[in-house]
């Protein structure tokens, strides 16, 4: 009896790269009334009252604060959503999107 040829498997796995990511910054303006900044944050970003309060917070000392970090069409999203919010109450709020370094 002859022993049956076994050959190792030999398989090659492509490897998955995770998506760029993008940052959403919100921008300053001396228009928006804070409590509606944070609101915005709460309800696009799903922030807590005190994180969307700290957000803001940095964003008026800063002139700029990073929100969130996602993929680019997230992002682009997100960000859209928010201003649009901020066009339907006729403020100005602004955020943009650039890559994460």
């Amino acid at each position: 009896m002859s022993q049956p040829l076994v050959r190792p498997r030999v398989g090659t796995r492509p490897k998955t790269q995770r998506p760029p990511m993008h940052k959403v910054i919100l921008l300053n303006d001396d228009y928006t009334p804070r409590e509606f900044v944070v609101e915005v944050l709460k309800a696009v970003f799903r922030m807590t009252e005190t994180q969307a309060h700290a957000v803001m917070l940095t964003a008026h000392r800063k002139s700029a604060c990073v929100v969130a970090v996602f993929a680019r069409d997230v992002a682009e999203t997100k960000a859209s959503e928010a201003i649009d919010l901020g066009k339907a109450k006729g403020y100005p709020l602004f955020f943009i999107t650039e890559p994460e370094e």
